[in-house]
């Protein structure tokens, strides 16, 4: 890269050289896991430093569709909060997932209460059956995706 490696990158700069690499995936040069790996540090790049090794043994791209390998600083700053290394896919699936799970056991903790105070006594606490396995499950897939990052 052109760029002096102390700069910091922005994430315009950071999907340029996604883009790169996806182009070089597609093209054979990159197997799927190396392709995780690189995008996993291009978004965790701070600076053009660091972004520099992660196309450093890659050929330029030619193609006019093709992002340029030194991505120049992007032209006004822009205010997007978001934690490096923390991108779309996987994380938002997961995400949803939890929000979906709040909601379901939600609605059965509402329904369980109802019919508690509708008999007069406290029913068995069956919206456990509905919050413990699925949490269980969304949780050891959290725990993964967040060892499996670092």
């Amino acid at each position: 890269m052109t760029q002096d490696p102390a700069l910091r990158a922005g994430d315009a700069d950071r999907d340029r050289v996604a883009d790169s690499l996806r182009e070089h995936f597609a093209a054979g040069r990159l197997t799927q896991d190396e392709l995780q790996e690189r995008l996993d540090a291009t978004y965790a790049a701070r600076t053009f430093g660091d972004l520099d090794p992660v196309l450093a043994d890659l050929p330029a791209l030619r193609s006019s569709r093709s992002a340029p390998a030194s991505p120049a600083p992007a032209s006004r700053p822009q205010r997007v909060e978001r934690v490096p290394g923390r991108r779309q896919g996987v994380d938002k699936a997961l995400r949803a997932n939890w929000a979906a799970w709040v909601t379901a056991v939600s609605v059965n903790i509402v329904i369980w209460l109802l019919v508690s105070i509708t008999g007069g006594e406290l029913a068995y606490f069956w919206p456990m059956w509905v919050a413990g396995p699925w949490g269980a499950v969304l949780a050891a897939a959290t725990i993964a995706r967040r060892l499996n990052r670092d």
